[in-house]
């Protein structure tokens, strides 16, 4: 099993190496032919942010976003876990957030932002705005992981007695986890989008946003795509980290393939 993985993984690495570089070169030629104010060249947007990473007002956004990000994200996976199993398992619960979550997921995210803008401190309003967005990705798939367990499971725990503790342990999570995982794992994505977004449009006092919003105004485009890079690399170090807890979360699923291997 180790082999037919090790093959596919550098296959795919191999794959993003190579699709880096071709855009790099794309961008390369391209900034060749038009003002650095259009399109810097990449070697000055790294520049710029090797510059922005040994000043201590970036790594205060930096942590600033991230701490937001963190924030929502959890405050969502928390909230859409239990409006998900309440709906899961209840029609009535169903119908009643049924038109609230139709209603966010139609919502403009700049809606969002504007509204939560007037309502809270620019502070808090990245937090809001992403967990308002993501709250229907998680409550959706958790809902869907409820309607899929087993209904002959369901009769063996009424006929055994099992307790509602021991239900939801050996049954519901079990089922649920596959579903949730995905729903947070799509919910994460989103809520650094959002959150940056909402930080460009209400400038709190310190996040990647703001800095993006002051490089734009001075026309700095190297270091709006600099701010940009930090963004996308707080992302993906996110999804790495999602990636590497997933399997601990997972503790059934590792004990097979190890039978199994």
């Amino acid at each position: 099993m180790t082999g037919s993985t090790g093959p596919g993984k550098q296959k795919k690495t191999a794959a993003v190496l190579l699709s880096s570089a071709v855009l790099l070169a794309v961008w390369w030629i391209v900034s060749q032919f038009v003002s650095d104010i259009i399109l810097p060249p990449p070697s000055q947007v790294f520049i710029r942010l090797i510059e922005f990473a040994s000043r201590t007002s970036f790594h205060q956004a930096l942590g600033a976003t991230l701490v937001r990000g963190i924030q929502g994200f959890f405050i969502s996976l928390l909230l859409g876990s239990v409006v998900g199993i309440l709906a899961g398992s209840f029609a009535a619960v169903e119908a009643l957030f049924r038109p609230l979550l139709a209603v966010i997921k139609a919502t403009p995210v700049l809606s969002v932002i504007l509204l939560a803008f007037i309502w809270f401190q620019s502070g808090q309003v990245p937090v809001f705005a992403s967990v308002l967005m993501t709250l229907p990705v998680v409550t959706q798939n958790v809902m869907v992981g409820v309607r899929e367990i087993d209904r002959e499971l369901l009769e063996m725990a009424w006929v055994y007695r099992f307790s509602p503790r021991q239900r939801f342990l050996h049954i519901t999570l079990p089922a649920i986890t596959p579903f949730f995982l995905s729903g947070a794992r799509s919910a994460l994505g989103l809520t650094w989008k959002v959150v940056v977004a909402a930080e460009v449009l209400t400038i709190p006092h310190h996040g990647i946003g703001t800095g993006m919003q002051f490089a734009q105004i001075n026309l700095d485009t190297a270091g709006v795509l600099a701010w940009t890079a930090s963004a996308i690399l707080l992302s993906a170090a996110s999804d790495l980290l999602f990636d590497l807890l997933t399997p601990l979360l997972q503790p059934h699923r590792r004990r097979r393939r190890s039978h199994g291997d």
